[in-house]
Order: C-alpha cells, then structure tokens, then sequence
C-alpha cells in the first residue's frame, strides 16, 4: 500500500466517522406555526452536544423561517431507542428541552429559546431567549430573558393565568429563592414577588420570607415553620 493511497484512506474514514456522528432531527409538535430541524455536533448514549444548528419552518407555507445556531445545543433523546428530543419541557433538576416555544412577553406570539449548554447555576442547562418581533417580522435576541435563563436553575418557568416569568436559586441544600417577573411593555422585566426559604439555622426550622410588590411599593412576611413538618413530602 502506498503512502498517497494510506493517507487517501485515512482521510475518507475520518471524513466517514464525523459525517456519521453529526445527528438530524426534526420536530413538527411543539409550536402551532412552526416544524424545527435540528442539526447537532454528535449523540451518545442518548445525549446529544456541540455545536448545532435550528432551522425554523412555516406549517403553513412549509418555507424556511429562520435558522440559528447553539455553541452547544446540548439535550437528551426521550426515548428507549434514542430517536427523538423533547420539546417544550422545563422540569427544575430534571428535563429541559434544547427548544422552548411559549409567549415569554405575553404579547400573543410565540417566542423561543434554544439551549445552548449548561451555563446555569450548578452546571445545569442555559438558554439563548428569541422574542418575536412583528417588525422586521423575525425573532430577535433578548439578552434580558437570556440572562434569565442562565444566571439561575436553568430556564425559567411561564405563567401564563399571571403573566409572570419564575427562575429559581439556590445555595446547597438548605437555602432556597423563587422570584416572578412581570413583563412591562417597553420597559422589560419588574421584579414582582421573591419566596426565600432558609433552613440553615441550628433551630431546626424553616424560615420562610414572602417580599411582594402591591401598588408600587415592597410589603414583607415572614414565617417559620418546623423542618419535619415543613419538607414531610
């Protein structure tokens, strides 16, 4: 075998083994308007990570939307035989989907956010956050939502009845905060409400501070409760 002929070889196998690590994956639940397909770095053992692609298409007109990219669009297939990701699924510590569809700013269209790996607090998953814009017709980027989904445990939750926006922190085992958000139309995001649980002290109880925001100003409770009787679930 020649030197030329080894090298040819070589290369059409390294070539062979990325083209089959790159995964596809296309996904038509999830969105009213939209189908999505993903393109992802590689997959094993159920997880897929690295760079990716999201290409967003029309139901309607089965046209290209729009298409992005993820420095790691990073998620696990849902299933036994590894085939499918799942969407639109935000569980705090367990499964969160690589694309989110919900109206973050309650302005009646669909936004969407994309994993792009796991940036969060304690190494859980983060998200790039696109909101619809009417003009110039496209998702745009939110780095105010994108910070929320990155700077606490994982994405944040959407409360649709309340219109609030719900990120969650915290500190070992024993010291918890959930904060909501409202969305104020040309102003962004208003701290409304904060639940810090704390079970630190040596007193064997859960010290419970509600901060909520009535008419524009902060009133404060707090409460505290046995431990065994406040975690008995």
């Amino acid at each position: 075998m020649t030197l030329r002929f080894s090298l040819l070889l070589l290369l059409s196998l390294s070539l062979g083994t990325a083209s089959q690590a790159q995964r596809r994956f296309t996904l038509s639940a999830g969105s009213a308007r939209y189908s999505a397909e993903l393109t992802v770095a590689g997959c094993a053992d159920g997880q897929c990570e690295g760079p990716g692609t999201v290409r967003l298409f029309s139901k309607q007109t089965k046209q290209l939307v729009q298409t992005f990219t993820s420095a790691d669009l990073n998620f696990f297939l849902d299933d036994k035989n590894h085939t499918q990701p799942t969407v639109n699924v935000v569980e705090l510590y367990g499964e969160q989907s690589p694309l989110i569809f919900a109206d973050f700013n309650f302005d009646g269209t669909e936004d969407l956010a994309i994993r792009n790996g796991n940036n969060s607090s304690y190494g859980g998953p983060s998200y790039d956050v696109y909101v619809y814009a009417s003009r110039p017709r496209k998702f745009v980027p939110s780095a105010e939502l994108t910070t929320l989904a990155s700077e606490n445990l994982g994405m944040f939750q959407v409360d649709r009845a309340r219109q609030r926006l719900i990120t969650y922190e915290k500190d070992g085992c024993c010291w918890h905060l959930t904060t909501e958000y409202a969305v104020v139309p040309g102003k962004g995001l208003l701290e409304t409400k904060t639940v810090e649980e704390d079970a630190t002290s040596a007193a064997e109880q859960v010290v419970v501070t509600t901060r909520q925001l009535v008419q524009g100003r902060w009133r404060t409770a707090v409460r505290r409760f046995p431990l065994k009787e406040y975690y008995k679930d």
